[in-house]
């Protein structure tokens, strides 16, 4: 399986590096919208996309508008990984075609259960 993280955190992604390799996941990682669109582009096209809300650029609610808008990555899920933890951010973002939602500080268990759902890891 492959894994795109899409954060303007280092450290986060470092850290989600390391869950989703301990997961099996080969990783590709981005630091904000518009670098996370033009690696989507690649023939090694993700099976998951870990996506912060708050990033320079284009931010996470605009790459998940941009790919669900695209037919060529209809196959890849989406999942929000941020701090915006309004209802209302929530709602948005998931209307928009993200598949799952987790909110920052999460946890190695909390993100291997999404994934779970999500179908890419086994529960």
């Amino acid at each position: 399986m492959r894994a795109l993280i899409v954060d303007d955190s280092k450290m986060v992604r470092v850290m989600l590096g390391w869950i989703l390799r301990k997961l099996d996941f080969e990783v590709q990682e981005a630091s904000d919208g518009r670098e996370a669109l033009a690696l989507l582009g690649t023939k090694s096209q993700p099976d998951v996309a870990l996506v912060d809300w708050n990033m320079p650029e284009m931010n996470g609610f605009e790459l998940v508008q941009a790919v669900r808008a695209n037919r060529a990555f209809d196959n890849i899920r989406l999942m929000m990984v941020t701090t915006e933890t309004e209802r209302a951010h929530v709602a948005k973002a998931l209307e928009a075609g993200a598949d799952e939602y987790v909110m920052k500080p999460f946890t190695k268990d909390a993100i291997r259960d999404k994934l779970a759902l999500l179908g890419v890891v086994e529960g």
